[in-house]
């Protein structure tokens, strides 16, 4: 593949490239890099503190502003009307590059610092004052309360309280006792009122019943509206109450007991004119509160309303400011070229694009001086960069998830695109099951630019983001259901059959006669009403899943190829790829031609059974060349099949041995020959004074790195060994257990098959046959439910479990044959990114 077209077969080429950047136009070189989004900048202070680095300062400042935008956000979030934010995309873009970005950077945080500082005023005195409002309100009902107390006590209608305590007595237990009391309260009683929480007003009374030993008289009520709290908006109800007591001693008790339960006191007169007047006063007090409380209110919410309009843009500048900072960071400064210098791995397609950011950058900076880009060899290995689009992104997510492809390996995420969604089908197979998710596919597409503007659910996100996989899959499975002639368990007659049922016998059993015709595509239909049905489909599918299995894995080994090709490796040619093809196709490849073969048998006109496969391959392994008569496939089977075992024995030492041996004998050659030095590679040392990097920038050539750290690493022969054992049998026994695990696309499309046809049975099909108005009802409401389970069971929770087991195939059964997926991914500074990180 060539590297001057994007192709998913590979990843990019990439180059590790030097930037030398003015400090005048450093910032906003980083913004114009951050904007395209192809650089991922390399750090190089690894030993530097981040405390220590150059641009602490500035980054100190951007997180101050990242705080208050925060503020803003969660302020706005928890108004309890929807204050409206400005989208980003309506809003006016705010300058930070070029002679202006200091003084508008400056502005932005002033006018930060100036809403936070409006903004807190604000709640102080909206908190203030809803505390202050809140004891007015409960003053309010103490006062209410305690009048309509002593208007009861003055007309003796007061009632007797008990004790919430079982074993003790009522506080008042004798009429005479309580008319002395009552007669005696305005003289020698006196009391404690106001409010507490209601759920602790059981308690409350318990304590003061057994501190005071029943040295008091106890009353309380409930206030209807809840008070809530203007910092978290939790709603309390409280009760209002009254306590009479005889003493100081005792009602300092009962202020203490009150106090350290939460309780709220109120000093209430005994006189009723001054509670009347104090009644009066605390009214007038608090509409003239209520009225502040509502114009501050007023004011949050218009300068919330101002916030609002500007958020959106507020949050973008501070991420990329701070994002460029950050990056500013990894850099290196130049004390004698007053320059920061800068390492980073780009795509080679993307230079020219970078040498158009840099000089675009260079002329809104408004300074003529250029920064210098300049390309390094290393020996370092380039991260992974694969380009998508919409569509192909999903799948290549699959294969990410796996492990990120080595530099330049092949991508596996190409072919994804096909057998993905074909080895769904296989599991999902239904016409009706398959056009439910291609139509939900496509409206998620039809919808795609207005949900991608919107904060979708955790659920419906991953739906959203996997909407083209699922588009391939609705469209493989109609095809698979075309090919099973199936939808929603029923069958389609589209050609004539080829088969025909005679007349019912004695026993009341049709057979089904061959009439000549042959069904042209898919399974005929005349199998869906035989007895024998699900005998031939069960036969039919696992075959099937065979021949798709060792297809598929056969493909994957295939893409050892290029890879070898690629990185210069023919040992790994002969010795691993050859001998695992041989092996593989000598036992599970001639397992599929014997399958063909025998479908394409017609067993009619043969005198013999048709053979047990499975029983042929266990002979062929522990009895080679005995093939029984009556079991015979076809004339010479003993004499071939001897010679694919013999095949597949020779190929497990050659895979063993082969490659072990040639690394030996290069090992002993370069023994041989003496050991040669790192330093001494290009013949000596590299001079690296200041004359020879002089001439280096002013030249036109290349700048050679000496960074050897990650030198190919010299194993050990004895490790060299136990990883060829180890990859040989994992091999050999992952070829059985691979195969063996392409039945679970048999196991789970006849699963699907049975549950679609016993819902069907056991809903629509038993109210068919009722008519009248009732049955026409009963026939919608099951049709209803039907359509629900449909979708529910089959469609979603079916069509995940296939979803799975088709990432199971790819990642293991496929993967494992020539992935090695042993790079690091490709994570440029991108600004358009910044809020998928976030």
């Amino acid at each position: 593949m060539g590297d001057d077209y994007p192709t998913l077969f590979r990843s990019e080429q990439m180059s590790l490239m030097q930037f030398l950047i003015p400090t005048e136009v450093a910032h906003d070189t980083v913004a114009e890099l951050g904007e395209l989004g192809n650089v991922q900048f390399k750090d190089l202070n690894p030993a530097v503190n981040p405390f220590q680095r150059s641009f602490v300062g500035e980054i100190r400042r951007t997180e101050e502003m990242a705080r208050r935008v925060r503020f803003f956000e969660s302020q706005i979030q928890k108004e309890k009307d929807v204050v409206p934010t400005r989208p980003l995309y309506d809003s006016a873009p705010l300058v930070t590059v070029g002679p202006s970005a200091a003084h508008n950077i400056d502005e932005l945080d002033v006018t930060l610092a100036e809403h936070e500082t409006r903004l807190m005023q604000m709640n102080d005195s909206y908190k203030t004052l809803s505390e202050r409002t809140r004891e007015l309100v409960e003053a309010r009902h103490v006062l209410r309360e305690t009048a309509v107390f002593f208007e009861k006590a003055e007309t003796q209608q007061t009632d007797i309280r008990t004790s919430f305590d079982d074993s003790s007595a009522p506080l008042l237990q004798h009429d005479d006792r309580e008319q002395q009391y009552l007669s005696s309260v305005q003289f020698d009683l006196e009391f404690v009122a106001g409010t507490i929480d209601r759920t602790r007003i059981s308690t409350f009374e318990r304590v003061l019943w057994r501190v005071l030993r029943g040295n008091l008289y106890m009353n309380h009520t409930d206030i209807t509206e809840p008070f809530v709290d203007p910092a978290t908006g939790i709603e309390t109800r409280k009760n209002v109450f009254i306590i009479f007591a005889h003493g100081d001693a005792l009602l300092a008790k009962i202020r203490k007991v009150a106090e350290s339960m939460g309780a709220t006191l109120y000093p209430i007169d005994a006189n009723a004119d001054k509670r009347s007047d104090s009644l009066r006063e605390v009214t007038a007090r608090l509409e003239d509160l209520e009225t502040v409380l509502y114009n501050t209110g007023v004011n949050r919410r218009s300068e919330l309303l101002r916030i609002g309009e500007n958020l959106a843009r507020w949050q973008d500048v501070v991420r990329k400011e701070k994002a460029i900072y950050e990056t500013m960071n990894l850099f290196n400064y130049d004390v004698r070229r007053k320059t920061l210098v800068a390492e980073g791995w780009v795509p080679t397609r993307d230079l020219v694009m970078i040498h158009m950011a840099l000089r675009h950058a260079t002329e809104e900076s408004g300074t003529s001086v250029v920064p210098i880009l300049q390309e390094l060899r290393t020996n370092k290995t380039p991260p992974t960069f694969t380009r998508t689009n919409k569509f192909t992104e999903g799948f290549q997510t699959i294969m990410d998830a796996y492990g990120i492809a080595t530099y330049q390996e092949v991508n596996p995420g190409l072919f994804a695109i096909v057998t993905f969604p074909f080895l769904f089908a296989v599991m999902f197979g239904d016409i009706g099951h398959g056009l439910i998710i291609f139509f939900a596919a496509l409206y998620m597409i039809s919808q795609e630019k207005k949900w991608a503007r919107q904060e979708l659910d955790e659920i419906l996100g991953q739906f959203f983001y996997g909407r083209y996989i699922i588009l391939l899959m609705g469209m493989f499975s109609v095809y698979t259901g075309l090919m099973y002639n199936d939808i929603f368990s029923k069958s389609l007659h589209i050609w004539h059959s080829g088969w025909d049922f005679s007349e019912p016998g004695s026993n009341h059993v049709s057979y089904a006669v061959p009439n000549g015709h042959m069904y042209p595509f898919g399974v005929d239909p005349a199998w869906h009403g035989a007895d024998n049905g699900l005998v031939f489909t069960n036969s039919y599918k696992m075959k099937m899943s065979i021949v798709l299995g060792v297809i598929h894995m056969t493909f994957a080994l295939c893409l050892q190829l290029p890879n070898h090709i690629k990185f210069k490796r023919p040992l790994d040619i002969y010795a691993n790829f050859i001998p695992q093809m041989i092996f593989l196709q000598s036992i599970f490849g001639y397992l599929v031609v014997c399958i063909l073969y025998k479908w394409s048998i017609d067993w009619s006109t043969r005198d013999t059974e048709p053979p047990s496969l499975l029983n042929m391959l266990i002979a062929m392994i522990l009895s080679p060349g005995k093939v029984d008569a009556n079991a015979q496939l076809y004339p010479g089977q003993g004499f071939i099949q001897v010679v694919l075992l013999l095949l597949a024995v020779v190929c497990v030492p050659w895979m063993l041995c082969m490659k072990p041996y040639f690394q030996w004998k290069e090992m002993q050659k370069i023994q041989g020959q003496g050991y040669v030095g790192l330093s001494h590679r290009n013949g000596g040392p590299r001079e690296s004074t200041d004359e020879v990097l002089e001439s280096e920038e002013e030249g036109n050539g290349r700048v050679i790195v000496e960074e050897m750290e990650e030198e190919h690493e010299q194993h050990d022969f004895s490790e060299v060994v136990i990883h060829q054992i180890i990859h040989t049998i994992e091999f050999c026994l992952g070829c059985i257990s691979h195969t063996a695990s392409y039945l679970r696309l048999w196991a789970l499309s006849l699963a699907h098959a049975q549950l679609s046809e016993v819902l069907w049975s056991m809903t629509i099909e038993k109210f068919l046959g009722l008519s009248g108005i009732f049955g026409m009802i009963a026939l919608v409401v099951v049709v209803v439910f039907w359509f629900s389970a449909t979708v529910f069971i089959l469609c979603i929770m079916e069509g995940l479990s296939a979803f799975l087991h088709a990432l199971r195939l790819h990642w293991v059964e496929a993967n494992s044959k020539h992935y090695q997926g042993e790079g690091y991914l490709f994570t440029p500074l991108s600004f358009a990114k910044l809020d998928e990180k976030e």
